[in-house]
């Protein structure tokens, strides 16, 4: 079992681009305080990061914040409606039509860099004024303002690193935004 060993050595290498979790972190910032939202997806595994991440800012990461953060990965009505009536891969395009206005923030979350449906999300999300963010695996993605890219081909270990990313993300979005305590 060489797993701790491949998620050490993995995250050593991401001490090089710790940076880019501070930029995307203001970048939430600054959209939250200017009175945008931050529209996140992804799929599978990515999906219930997805989930995770909106609730520890909707609800309470540290501190009770209400921030306006919507997985788009949540509402299987939608989805399901979406993939029928015009085919899987609209299922976040066509909520980030719905949702997304200039000066949002579209994340979209993909361990292969791949997922047509998430990739179509962010283009239109991009074309439509939003600021785009990705967080993936060593091939990337395109249509990004911020492209946080875990130097890895392996599926688990890149969705490891995703959660430490996106913890670390919300780590300082709570702190900037986080007044009060809730209950846990």
């Amino acid at each position: 079992m060489n797993h701790l060993k491949e998620h050490l050595d993995l995250f050593s290498k991401l001490e090089s681009k710790l940076y880019l979790i501070k930029q995307i972190a203001d970048a939430i910032i600054i959209c939250l305080e200017s009175g945008g939202k931050v529209l996140i997806f992804g799929n599978g595994g990515s999906a219930a990061d997805a989930q995770h991440f909106a609730a520890e800012l909707v609800g309470k990461y540290k501190h009770k914040n209400n921030l306006p953060v919507i997985s788009l990965a949540t509402n299987t009505s939608i989805i399901t409606a979406i993939g029928n009536d015009f085919g899987f891969e609209y299922i976040f395009e066509e909520q980030v039509k719905a949702l997304g206005k200039k000066g949002d923030i579209a994340i979209g979350i993909s361990t292969s860099g791949k997922s047509e449906n998430v990739l179509r999300a962010l283009k239109t999300a991009k074309e439509l004024g939003l600021k785009t963010i990705g967080i993936a695996g060593e091939a990337g993605m395109d249509h990004m303002d911020i492209l946080f890219e875990v130097p890895s081909g392996n599926t688990p270990r890149i969705q490891e690193a995703h959660e430490f990313i996106l913890h670390n993300i919300c780590e300082l979005v709570d702190a900037h935004f986080g007044k009060t305590e809730g209950k846990a």
